[in-house]
């Protein structure tokens, strides 16, 4: 792999803000989104269990319901591709061994031989006092993901605007998650910004590295 130049990089993010509004006649082309959804399937996640689920809202007549529960922000319909990102709301046995499965046919391994790595994730992940955690753990993984998101979409050239503005339960009702085992935890639209958008060349308000990071 070819490392990409630090300058690209820091260019790339500082080209990036939370887009408001989208040119609503200009999609994200068919591979450039291809690589965009393969970026949330390679998040890294907490033993790799993955406790989430990418829902790519495409149906407009979807994404108008979703409007009325997200503060009528434009973004949600007049954005090329709208993600809405769900974590676990609970965790079993059950998802557990999925996942060891998973592991068992992509790396060719026994289950036996995963045994050890089955018994820490079933000791925290099952115990009592981390059950009630579950949703917080997993939310958190979803917000990783996000994260990458956003970054992989700046390296292509990409605009994109997290969406913490909307309600859950409700999201949760018009996607149908409700039962699911899964709940909405933030969304994520993206696009193109239109020139008109005044937030495109407001300087960045960011604390002085000095105060943000610390060497220790």
């Amino acid at each position: 792999m070819q490392p990409v130049p630090p300058a690209q990089l820091l260019a790339a993010l500082n080209w990036r803000y939370a887009t408001k509004n989208f040119d609503a006649a200009r999609r994200i082309p068919d591979d450039v989104w291809a690589a965009l959804e393969e970026t949330l399937v390679l998040t890294p996640s907490s033993f790799g269990l993955q406790p989430y689920r990418f829902l790519v809202v495409q149906d407009p007549a979807m994404r108008a319901k979703l409007l009325t529960h997200s503060w009528r922000q434009k973004q949600v319909v007049e954005a090329s591709h709208y993600v809405v990102l769900a974590a676990r709301t609970s965790m079993d046995e059950a998802a557990i061994d999925t996942f060891l499965q998973r592991t068992c046919e992509v790396r060719g391994v026994t289950r036996e031989s995963l045994a050890g790595y089955r018994g820490m994730m079933t000791g925290m992940l099952l115990s009592a006092g981390f059950q009630p955690q579950v949703p917080h753990w997993a939310a958190h993984q979803a917000y990783i993901a996000l994260g990458n998101l956003m970054t992989a979409a700046a390296m292509l050239g990409v605009d994109a605007c997290p969406m913490e503005g909307l309600v859950p339960a409700d999201y949760d009702k018009v996607l149908g998650l409700e039962g699911s085992g899964f709940g909405t935890v933030v969304a994520c639209a993206l696009g193109y910004r239109t020139a008109s958008d005044k937030y495109a060349t407001l300087p960045k308000v960011r604390f002085p590295a000095g105060e943000l990071v610390k060497h220790i």
